[in-house]
């Protein structure tokens, strides 16, 4: 596999993924003897420089697992959305940038035989599980973190990949969002409540508890042995 570009930490390597006609800059790391990779899609006006899910990212390194860190929309995107706030919620374009690069991470020999699982922050959970749905051979599970799976809308019924959907006990209207998108999941599934967590989980140790949730999770669903069970 060939990378391009200077590392954001000494560990990553800085690449560039084709998605529809454009490429997008992702961070890669995968430590030695990993056998999974989570693939990153962030939130609303966030990237993949998002300190929060470097956060998370860091845990699941500890475990042994791959990540890709990536932003779903170009500089000159990014830049249109500023006046616009359009394209971050444009989740069929979104959704679309993440089976781009499923299918990308699945084609090279350096990932190519690692089980995929996808974290999603705020708008990037809908895309992720719109996402999931499209490529049920590949995802294996999802973790939703303060979430809006409701946006990915009739996608809902069809992932078929554990589910984990994270939100703040502070965070009321987004919990019941969750309780309705719950309603609609077919696979494997589980709302997790953070005790005294606001949207973004900045409360001490709130993120920390983010964090071991999803390495539990993925360490439990992307593991070998794992299999992909339906509700």
């Amino acid at each position: 596999m060939e990378w391009t570009g200077p590392p954001v930490n000494p560990e990553e390597r800085l690449t560039w993924i084709p998605a529809g006609g454009v490429e997008l800059e992702g961070n890669l790391l995968v430590p030695e003897g990993a056998r999974s990779i989570v693939l990153f899609a962030h939130g609303t006006g966030s990237s993949r420089h998002s300190p929060r899910n470097r956060f998370v990212a860091r845990v699941l390194r500890q475990g042994r697992m791959g990540t890709l860190l990536m932003d779903l929309l170009t500089p000159q995107e990014e830049a249109q959305d500023v006046h616009t706030g359009r394209l971050r919620f444009n989740i069929g374009q979104l959704s679309q940038r993440l089976v781009d690069a499923t299918d990308w991470l699945k084609q090279h020999p350096g990932t190519g035989q690692l089980r995929i699982g996808y974290f999603g922050a705020s708008t990037g959970a809908s895309a992720a599980l719109v996402a999931a749905a499209e490529r049920p051979e590949h995802v294996r599970a999802v973790v939703s973190r303060g979430g809006r799976p409701d946006l990915a809308g009739s996608a809902l019924a069809r992932v078929r990949c554990p589910t984990l959907l994270i939100v703040g006990g502070s965070d009321a209207p987004v919990i019941e969002l969750n309780r309705r998108a719950m309603n609609q999941l077919q696979a494997e599934k589980r709302l997790d409540i953070v005790p005294g967590a606001t949207h973004l989980f900045e409360e001490p140790g709130t993120l920390e508890d983010v964090a071991r949730r999803t390495r539990s999770w993925f360490e439990c669903f992307l593991t070998p042995a794992a299999s992909i069970r339906t509700a």
